[in-house]
């Protein structure tokens, strides 16, 4: 049964999507099959893997709003092993139509059922903001990966964040848990940078990965020409840092996986 990672966090900017885009890619780079949910109205995430989300018919809209099967909302990218049910402009009017929707919050949860099985991960780019989309994606998730930015602002949303997660957990998804942190966009030159850094490391202790996923231009790049690093530069230092991420994330499920 594939593991649910919703990509979550209140504030936009923070590496976000590039984070979802760039870890799915290098897992599927491992053999694993992987299945990337783009559930925001943005589409950033679709567009960073080369598909158009204004001349897209199909997308996840279908699966939440019209309760098509995931499965004929799927596509395959350019990376083996690695699909994708993209966004397209009808998501930008899902929120207010889910509130009128049966188990409005789960209806992304009961879709996956039809193909859950059919991948190791399914990894969800949520909006940057707890609204009906990303309470979907919560919903059906086993794990929250965290991307923040390190700067200060980054600091600010971080409770109400985890606000809202426990509140999930309380009352829609008793099993859902933070896997990690990553933090993004670093620059060791900054002093704010570092002391950002050890109040995140104070605050989630052992849930921070210790990769750190430096500022490069290469990475801003990749999702223009609609490509994720690994097939844009794969020898960059933003390559570099996301493969070794993903190592070390692929590294800690297996540690669980022994630990039972």
């Amino acid at each position: 049964m594939g593991k649910i990672v919703s990509f979550s966090n209140q504030k936009g900017g923070v590496g976000k999507t590039t984070t979802c885009v760039n870890m799915a890619a290098f897992i599927a780079g491992t053999g694993r099959r992987v299945l990337l949910i783009d559930i925001d109205p943005q589409g950033n995430a679709t567009t960073g893997l080369g598909f158009s989300k204004s001349s897209l018919k199909k997308s996840v809209y279908n699966v939440l709003i019209d309760d098509e099967k995931a499965s004929d909302n799927i596509f395959k990218t350019e990376v083996p092993q690695l699909d994708v049910m993209p966004s397209n402009i009808d998501l930008a009017g899902a929120e207010v139509e889910l509130v009128y929707k049966r188990s409005r919050e789960k209806v992304l949860k009961n879709a996956l059922e039809e193909v859950r099985n059919t991948y190791d991960y399914i990894f969800i780019d949520c909006p940057p903001s707890l609204g009906l989309l990303t309470i979907n994606a919560l919903a059906a998730a086993d794990a929250v990966i965290i991307p923040i930015q390190s700067e200060y602002y980054a600091l600010e949303g971080l409770s109400q964040l985890m606000n809202s997660i426990t509140l999930v957990k309380q009352h829609l998804n008793p099993a859902l848990n933070v896997d990690g942190v990553v933090l993004t966009m670093y620059d060791n030159r900054s002093l704010i940078s570092k002391q950002i850094a050890e109040e995140i490391r104070k605050f989630f202790t052992k849930r921070l990965f210790e990769i750190v996923v430096p500022r490069n231009i290469r990475l801003v790049e990749a999702s223009s020409y609609g490509k994720p690093i690994m097939v844009h530069d794969p020898k960059c230092t933003g390559a570099r840092a996301y493969k070794a991420l993903t190592d070390e994330y692929l590294a800690r499920e297996e540690k669980e996986k022994k630990n039972g």
